[in-house]
């Protein structure tokens, strides 16, 4: 979008928000950079340019705006509606994949080489992976500057820098101030701590970079409107898993199996953010933490696009009037997904709560939770490679789909992370026993990220075509819905709201 210099300006001029995330507006004569809806004085015309990441405005020398914050805009709903290589590595590098692995390992596992994907990467972003790594930090940083009280050094190597030299560079040129001033401006915590940043502002060189120390982050996760949280929520509670998932207090709270250790995760609806409170062992992990909860709950999802297709529709468009801004309930490990997907197949909510219930106990990570009911990390495949097929409680057919899917995830055969391609995994799947086309679908929606994976066969789906007057076989709704393409996935959500069910009701 960024290339079309006239809708840029006007969205610009008018401060649509809808359009954070998307470009980023450079202003040359102040050499700052912004987001669309920047509360200050639009620039004239002819002294913006516009850039498609903010790695890229970093890149060409421009600062970030001290109003507006353009590094913690949503993220561009381009890289999830997408599987090409570009969108593939952009989930990535959201993942932390650069600060862990470096940029060969990034290429390794988008089966690219390293040439080739900062090729890709710098003709579409104007940045190549390192840049756009750098720009992740940046902002892992100053989050972490602004909302904790931990000292420099150790939010340096948290942040996923190298030295403290870099941390302390980096932060002065993307926001202009040093790192102890970037605290001294942010409001204050009450009973925080005082900075423990130099007399320079700068952290000192005396820490090193093993095992950044846990800690309890409350961040803002920003979304475009509108977002509805009742069928998001709804459906995150309805099949939580006992011990792993629960509501309590108005939020969504979960455990996070993460690289360098765990966390719980407490997430909260509000009518303009969502409120997020993180309990990590290893702080290293906040990148990573920040990326899957903002993609279980579709955060980047650009609502006015999906809804402004599924409105052409006569017979869908009262559903999204009725309550715009439905998003995709997704997942924080996609591995984890398939296996509930195959524990849920034909049976109750209730029936596949239990079940993985029991896999949890028996195979999952014992954690503490001061807070609550959390009691477990949810195996592995590893964990789970080991089982015994004849202690479930399942059908045998249902063992034989189980420990498939188990064994192939565990050893690699199968791959349903963020770099997966999604026409790949789909057919990787269907070749597995007991994979029909719903298993498929749902494993593609709510794992793999697919806007458009559709499930006609749901019998859900099927009664509200059905009461709505659209076709309810699976062939004649497969056709009537290609006009909903891309946002199949989002029609669903919207389709199975017409029924009186748990998973569509925001809990008590």
């Amino acid at each position: 979008m960024h290339t079309d210099t006239e809708r840029c300006v006007r969205a610009v001029q008018s401060k649509d928000a809808r359009f954070d995330g998307w470009f980023f507006t450079a202003v040359v004569t102040t050499r700052i950079y912004c987001r669309p809806s920047c509360p200050v004085v639009p620039p004239k015309a002819e002294n913006m340019t516009f850039y498609p990441s903010a790695a890229a405005c970093q890149q060409a020398g421009f600062r970030a705006c001290k109003r507006c914050r353009p590094d913690s805009s949503p993220g561009s709903p381009e890289w999830n509606q997408r599987a090409d290589l570009v969108a593939r590595a952009m989930r990535l590098i959201a993942d932390g994949v650069v600060d862990r692995e470096g940029v060969p390992g990034l290429a390794h596992r988008l089966g690219y080489s390293t040439r080739q994907v900062e090729r890709q990467l710098l003709a579409e972003l104007g940045a190549g992976p390192l840049a756009l790594a750098r720009a992740q930090r940046a902002q892992t940083a100053r989050l972490l500057i602004e909302t904790s009280a931990l000292p420099m050094a150790e939010i340096a190597f948290a942040a996923g820098f190298s030295s403290i030299r870099t941390f302390n560079d980096t932060v002065r040129e993307v926001f202009a101030l040093a790192p102890g001033e970037l605290r001294a401006r942010a409001p204050k915590r009450p009973g925080a701590a005082p900075s423990s940043a130099t007399s320079s502002g700068a952290a000192s060189s005396g820490a090193t970079a093993s095992g950044a120390a846990g800690g309890v982050l409350s961040l803002r996760l920003p979304f475009r409107a509108p977002l509805n949280p009742d069928n998001l929520f709804g459906h995150l509670v309805a099949t939580a898993v006992p011990g792993v998932e629960e509501w309590r207090d108005g939020a969504y709270r979960r455990t996070l199996s993460l690289p360098y250790g765990h966390g719980i995760v407490a997430l909260t609806p509000y009518p303009d953010h969502i409120g997020c409170r993180l309990a990590l062992t290893d702080l290293r992990d906040l990148t990573i933490a920040i990326s899957r909860c903002r993609r279980m709950l579709d955060l980047d999802a650009d609502p006015a696009a999906v809804d402004g297709q599924l409105r052409t529709d006569p017979l869908l468009a009262p559903l999204v009037d009725k309550a715009p801004g439905r998003r995709v309930p997704r997942t924080v490990d996609e591995a984890e997904f398939a296996v509930r997907a195959v524990l849920g197949q034909q049976v109750s909510t209730a029936a596949a709560r239990t079940h993985a219930a029991r896999l949890v106990t028996a195979h999952g990570t014992p954690v503490a939770d001061p807070e609550g009911g959390l009691a477990h990390l949810f195996p592995g495949p590893e964990a789970l490679a080991a089982l015994d097929p004849e202690s479930l409680a399942l059908p045998r057919s249902r063992r034989t789909t189980l420990t498939t899917l188990v064994r192939e995830l565990a050893d690699g055969g199968l791959g349903l992370g963020v770099e997966s391609d999604w026409d790949e995994a789909r057919a990787r799947l269907a070749t597995l026993p007991g994979f029909g086309p719903w298993t498929v679908e749902v494993i593609a929606m709510r794992a793999l990220g697919d806007p458009d994976a559709f499930l006609p066969t749901d019998l859900g789906i099927r009664r509200a075509a059905q009461e709505l007057g659209l076709p309810h076989t699976p062939a004649a709704l497969t056709a009537r819905a290609a006009a909903w393409r891309p946002w199949r996935a989002y029609a669903v959500q919207y389709l199975w709201a017409t029924d009186d069910h748990p998973i569509n009701r925001l809990p008590a």
